[in-house]
């Protein structure tokens, strides 16, 4: 594939414009010019052209998942996690039982969050960054008749692994169960197809892979699972049920929405479509992984995660074992070469993550090693390989 992205504008010097940073994480990402530029306008919450943004928002949205009949999508204000919540307090009856995988931060996050709901639950965690597998889902389902939902984070990105959504899947519908899934990370570039994953419930959020801005994630559900929700959740403002009444009724959302947001998230969303939609999108984010993965092997660095499970979404390096390797100094050195990367997220081995997805390209990811060269050697560092305990902690945990 080309290393550079195609645009779409009447004024193209603008669109050449490199961004002051470009940030090298899950979300918030570094977005397209035109992205950036339909926040411009103000827009009236009440009126029909934002009513309109919302309605095409909506739409496309579900024409990604694949079901435009038996499911429906719904827009929430707020980061993922108020989504997740969202999903969690209005899908889930007060009397089920949830099993959580848990393989990171995130699916953590979900347990404490069930905790907060008064909602059961039962807990599969694999560690820092095993993968949860089918044959294990299958077991605990077969042996415990009270769980009625299987939740999963499709990409848990504080190891950077995607999960084995469709094995996760089919052993949950073969055994009767719904399934929930925590796409944060993941929709839009990895392929989430309703019709073949017939799951209950799927959120994500607009500063993910449509390479929108903050602001509100959206849900896309099943109808019957939107309808069943009336009077279920503990919260006001996280109501889908009455978030979906009100949407379908009015074409409005029922408290103030972030117009800048959607404003933007539209334009994101029809760049995304003239750009080649989620073929062309994981194929991008493929080819920056694979380019930034074998400049920072030939640096010396290794990966977290063996080829099988790393992510298009980030990868996870562990910390040079070198003693003069001081992360905050890394992380300032390679912010002065216009590149913002993340901290890493683990308990058993010191790491760092560096995301692949927003708009940019190959070409930038060359950059991005070249500058981590400039970095370790002004560091006074001649080589990025991982000390022998974390290699070896790393191996021991994908063995166990």
């Amino acid at each position: 594939m080309s290393d550079t992205i195609e645009h779409t504008s009447r004024n193209p010097d603008d669109l050449l414009m490199e961004p002051d940073h470009y940030l090298l994480t899950p979300g918030p990402l570094t977005t397209a010019p035109q992205t950036r530029a339909a926040m411009m306008r103000d827009w009236g919450s009440w009126d029909q052209e934002f009513r309109d943004l919302t309605a095409e928002l909506r739409g496309a949205l579900l024409e990604i998942a694949g079901n435009t009949t038996v499911y429906d999508c719904i827009p929430m204000q707020g980061s993922g996690t108020f989504c997740v919540e969202a999903m969690l307090g209005s899908i889930v009856p007060h009397d089920s039982k949830v099993l959580v995988l848990v393989n990171g931060a995130y699916g953590q996050r979900i347990v404490k969050t069930l905790g907060y709901l008064g909602r059961a639950c039962r807990v599969l965690d694999k560690g820092d960054f095993s993968p949860p597998r089918g044959a294990e889902v299958a077991r605990i389902l077969a042996e415990d008749a009270a769980i009625t939902h299987v939740i999963v984070v499709h990409c848990e990105t504080s190891s950077g692994i995607l999960n084995p959504i469709e094995e996760i899947a089919a052993v949950t519908a073969a055994h009767g169960r719904k399934l929930l899934i925590d796409s944060m990370s993941a929709f839009g570039a990895v392929n989430l197809d309703i019709e073949t994953l017939q799951y209950e419930a799927m959120v994500s959020s607009a500063n993910k892979c449509i390479e929108g801005v903050p602001g509100f994630g959206f849900i896309i559900a099943r109808k019957t699972a939107f309808e069943q929700a009336e009077g279920r959740s503990h919260s006001l403002s996280l109501d889908l049920h009455e978030q979906w009444r009100i949407m379908n009724t009015t074409g409005q959302w029922r408290f103030t929405p972030p117009t800048h947001v959607v404003a933007a998230f539209v334009e994101a969303l029809r760049l995304y479509m003239a750009q080649g939609g989620q073929p062309a999108r994981l194929e991008r984010y493929t080819a920056n992984r694979d380019t930034l993965v074998a400049g920072m092997r030939a640096l010396g660095f290794e990966t977290l995660l063996g080829e099988q499970w790393l992510s298009p979404i980030i990868v996870t390096f562990l910390t040079p074992g070198h003693e003069l390797f001081d992360f905050r100094k890394f992380y300032d050195l390679m912010k002065e070469k216009g590149f913002i990367i993340y901290p890493g997220k683990l308990t058993l081995v010191d790491s760092f993550r560096i995301g692949c997805i927003g708009h940019f390209g190959p070409d930038v990811m060359k950059r991005v090693v070249a500058a981590a060269k400039e970095s370790l050697a002004a560091l006074d560092i001649p080589h990025a390989a991982p000390s022998a305990a974390s290699l070896a902690a790393r191996d021991a945990a994908a063995l166990a």
